[in-house]
């Protein structure tokens, strides 16, 4: 940190500026305070001169919005602005956004502290950064923001601060013409190739990163600067002084063919198997680190709100000590302009097609033979709705960025769906478009050649920084400071340059850099007027020698157009953040893990095990009782207002809800007389008092008497299954009917997928499916209909093609919903007519549907959540959890207003607006277990009361507060 200097800002909204954190090449960070409430902030604030370029501006606000939509984890939350300040008619609106200050040291500053990280260090550094890549790549974009300033290492784990190209930029500037210039510090073989980014080459960078974490310095540093890409193209890399138990992972990542590099899913897991969190749980860095970390959080505590003036004035007269000769930016210079440069034709019909969402990376323009960077003019393309900017939390936007279009009418395709992205602004889904504007810039070489040496201004020098006035710490390291325009430092990685400095043509071969397109201003009607986009790459200082990128990304004077248009105020609501919960229960270490979970009466969360039955306030979190008697057994009911129903393996219990005492008790063997032996199965559903459970009992089976003259024959052991309606409350059977006894031990293991007022509906899960029953099946599942007073057997249908473990549910109103192939349909359960279809996602299926309603909330195998109409199928909603790869669908809940949807699977809890399918957050923990200890495999559940929704992973549980 340093001292708030003379220029900087004193106030962002309702938070006042306290120090500098640090200073990147398009943004200064501050550490900031709001007053009123004592709530610390970090502050993003765009340099002035780079947030009046309209091309900045969108990409900033985009690279916010994809922050927003990680917030929780290992990403700070965004905060809320407050009222901001009006901004003079004569100044520009300052660009900036708020997140939660978390005390953390960055990598590069860290290495430098304390040398390379140990092993269990980088393996939760790694863990924590692949899930977030896995959350981004899960949704079809590229994050292009890893480096070694934009990851910080807090106490508990690490941190991502960077969204993005600008974000991780090693120097960024605003040239004539509307034009921005952005040089990234490092490079991938598929970009030297001049070939698109893609989610692998997030993972070849995180490579890069972890061999700088493990070693101090990067993997392709040995050998002349102007070969650096050659190396990263060709050479291995340099990984012996890495730990030889990740030695083998990083490799992978940095293979030369994207194909052959893990997903991030992958190195998470190899990582970490318990999650990052639970690695790190119990501190997880060095102790020096660990130190600075809690010295940085003691000075920002110290600091005091400058008084008016004060700062200003001491910031201007400290004499700060001038930063190292590699840190200081060089100015650029180009090689003069060849002669027969030649303009690009305009394609017909380019300027018709819309330009698609700015997470989509542009084509990458191949290099040019001779080293030239290419210049191309594009036509302008008019702006898409969905990628013009939003109102985004904690985010303030100059005035020449237009407002978002408010059009939700008919014939904008808004059902609110998307496959696997996020969306603003209710665009509905659409198919993947090219960026019509850079796909033009694959070239013949004749029509490539360098920049006019007065289109590239020198850098600004730097600003010397006054040093801070705060408590005495202890010494450490000190790492020269990011200067504007300049590379950052690596401490450990001399970076050396080409002949003619960084900037130089000596540098390095000219390469492209694959930056997701910013959306282009509307055409101005008067004239046709052109965007120029320029690629062009120099060795610069970065995580790899000379393997810098330039982009001069143009929006021309056509920007004119939006420049009136007022910036709508920003979002109080803030997606992504989970809530705080009101209480969390760590289900206690000493006893066997949870296999049953419920709800009493919205009063008692009751828990059950292998050696007992548990109760939980579900007011307080606190622990009431536990009972030996209710071990193994099946979820709680409610058995009238006064006892608490738990079915054991040998008894049904009744329990008091006060102090888990058994009121009364009803053995098998005593409550069915007549079938000794009885074995209950699963209960299958209950509605009020009524229960329905499978049992079944073993009989033997006399043989025939034979025939004069022949041998008797044996008796046999024959299975009798029986299907069961029981009152817990009058504690009697009300009937029980036979039924084809299951696969061995032959308990057949029954669902009621609807009950109505004359019959229930029943499928039978296909696992307890006897072989003859299968074959007889011919692959499709049926539904049983049992009379409500009678348990008779009234008949059995199949429906369509509905498979054998199809999801199936019912309503009261006697449609059925079932899962077939890749669809969703409705029948008429007693006639079996189709009724409607909803088409799923590819090489997908889906769960088990929700009723809500006028609704039926679904739910995929692809991780997909959605509604659709009841009466007619039509689609609401659909949107993606954004939890990465296929797995068994997330399983539904829905708060007790119905207002909230709870999607719950092995990876996370997401959770959305039922009414129309907005994200609202998501919450992932590895649950409770050590560090050293037994590995969380448990999937999520949810059970939600009222405005609660109960959150379990293995042992521990969280209450979430719902709408």
């Amino acid at each position: 940190m340093e001292a708030l200097r003379q220029d900087d800002p004193r106030r962002f909204g309702r938070f006042t500026a306290l120090a500098r954190f640090d200073e990147g090449a398009s943004a200064v960070r501050y550490v900031a305070r709001d007053i009123a409430s004592g709530e610390t902030a970090l502050i993003t604030a765009a340099r002035p001169e780079l947030a009046a370029v309209p091309v900045f501006s969108r990409r900033f606000q985009a690279e916010a919005r994809t922050a927003e939509r990680l917030a929780g984890g290992w990403v700070a939350p965004p905060l809320d602005p407050g009222d901001t300040a009006e901004t003079p008619a004569d100044e520009a609106e300052p660009l900036w956004t708020a997140a939660g200050y978390v005390p953390a040291l960055p990598l590069s500053e860290a290495i430098g502290i304390a040398g390379p990280l140990p092993e269990r260090a980088l393996r939760i550094l790694g863990a924590g950064i692949a899930e977030i890549l896995s959350r981004v790549h899960a949704a079809g974009s590229v994050l292009q923001g890893l480096a070694p300033g934009t990851v910080l290492l807090a106490a508990d784990g690490p941190r991502l601060t960077a969204f993005g190209p600008l974000g991780a930029a090693a120097s960024a500037e605003a040239r004539p013409g509307g034009q921005l210039s952005v040089r990234l510090g490092y490079l991938t073989p598929e970009q030297i190739e001049g070939k698109e980014v893609s989610a692998a080459s997030d993972l070849f960078v995180l490579g890069l990163l972890l061999a700088y974490a493990a070693t101090g310095t990067t993997p392709f540093t040995e050998g002349p600067a102007e070969e650096a890409t050659r190396r990263i193209a060709e050479d291995e890399p340099e990984l012996d002084a890495v730990p030889e138990e990740l030695r083998e992972l990083i490799a992978s990542c940095l293979a030369k063919d994207p194909d052959q590099r893990p997903t991030a899913g992958t190195v998470a897991a190899e990582l970490a198997l318990e999650g990052a969190a639970g690695l790190a749980r119990g501190g997880w860095l060095p102790e020096p680190l660990a130190a600075a970390v809690a010295d940085h959080e003691a000075r920002v505590l110290a600091l005091e709100v400058p008084e008016e003036g004060e700062a200003t004035a001491e910031a201007g007269e400290a004499d700060a000590p001038p930063p190292p000769e590699d840190a200081r930016p060089a100015a650029p210079r180009t090689p003069p302009e060849p002669e027969g440069v030649r303009e690009t034709p305009e394609p017909e019909g380019v300027g018709e097609t819309p330009e698609p969402e700015d997470a989509r990376p542009v084509d990458a323009p191949p290099v040019a033979a001779s080293g030239a960077p290419a210049v191309v003019e594009s036509p302008a393309a008019p702006e898409p709705e969905d990628a013009r900017p939003v109102d985004a939390p904690a985010l303030r936007k100059p005035a020449d960025v237009a407002a978002p279009s408010g059009d939700t009418g008919p014939g904008n395709g808004d059902i609110g769906e998307d496959r696997g992205t996020t969306r603003f602004l209710n665009t509905g889904p659409r198919p993947p478009q090219n960026d019509r504007p850079t796909t033009q810039l694959a070239l013949p070489h004749e029509l490539t050649a360098p920049r006019a040496p007065h289109a590239l201004p020198a850098a600004p020098p730097a600003q010397p920084a006054a040093p801070l006035a705060l408590p005495a710490a202890p010494a450490a390291p000190q790492q020269p400071g990011h200067t504007h325009g300049g590379p950052a430092p690596y401490p450990a990685a001399a970076l050396p340059a080409g002949p003619a400095g960084p900037g130089g043509p000596g540098g390095g071969p000219m390469v492209s850099l694959p930056l997701p397109p910013a959306p282009a201003p509307a055409p101005d009607p008067a004239t046709s007027r052109r965007t120029l986009l320029t690629i062009a790459a120099a060795a610069v200082g970065g995580l790899i020698v000379g393997g810098g990128s330039v982009a001069a990304l143009g929006s021309g004077s056509t920007a004119e157009a939006t420049d009136d248009k007022p910036a709508p105020k920003p979002r109080r609501t803030l997606p992504g953040q989970a809530p705080e919960p009101r209480w969390i229960y760590a289900h206690p270490a000493s006893e066997s893990s949870p296999l049953t979970t419920a709800l009493w009466q919205d009063k008692l969360l009751v828990v059950t095990s292998e050696s007992q039955a548990s109760a939980v306030d579900l007011r307080t979190g606190k622990r009431l009782w536990q009972r030996a008697d209710g071990a193994k057994g099946q979820a709680a009911l409610a058995a009238g207002a006064d006892l608490v129903f738990v079915a054991s393996p040998t008894e049904f219990l009744w329990l008091s809800p006060k102090n888990g005492k058994v009121v009364h008790r009803a053995r098998y063997t005593e409550a069915f007389e007549d079938l000794p032996g009885l074995t209950v199965g699963r209960l299958a559903g209950s509605s009020g008092p009524v229960i329905w459970f499978t049992g079944s009992h073993t009989v033997v089976e006399k043989a025939p008497k034979p025939k004069k003259g022949k041998k008797k024959g044996k008796d046999k052991e024959v299975v009798e299954a029986y299907f069961f309606a029981y009152d817990i409350v009058q504690r009697k059977e009300l009937w029980r009917t036979s039924v084809p006894a299951g696969r061995d031990p032959g308990t057949p293991a029954y669902r009621v997928v609807a009950e109505r007022s004359a019959d229930v509906l029943v499928r039978q899960d296909a696992a307890s499916l006897t072989a003859a029953e299968v074959k007889k099946a011919k692959g499709k599942g049926s539904v049983r209909s049992f009379d409500q007073k009678t348990g008779k057997l009234l008949w059995t249908k199949q429906y369509g093609t509905a498979s054998l473990e199809a999801a199936t549910t019912g309503d009261e109103d006697g449609t059925l919903y079932a899962a077939v192939g890749q669809d969703l349909q409705a029948f008429e359960a007693d006639s079996t007519k189709p009724l409607w279809r909803v088409e799923g996602s590819e090489d997908s299926w889906f769960g088990t549907p929700l009723i809500a309603g006028p609704l039926i909330h679904t739910t995929e195998r692809s991780r997909l959540v959605g509604a659709v109409e009841r009466e007619s199928g039509r689609l609401v909603w659909r949107r993606s959890t954004e939890v990465p790869g296929t797995g068994p669908a997330p399983s539904l809940t829905l708060s007790g207003s119905e207002k909230t949807l709870i999607a719950a699977d092995a990876v996370q809890v997401t959770v959305f607006a039922a009414a129309d399918g907005e994200r609202l957050w998501k919450f992932q923990d590895i649950g409770s277990a050590d560090p050293k200890g037994e590995t969380v495999r448990a999937s999520y559940r949810a059970l939600a009361f009222g405005e609660t929704v109960v959150v379990q992973r293995d042992r521990s549980f969280y209450a979430f507060p719902v709408a």
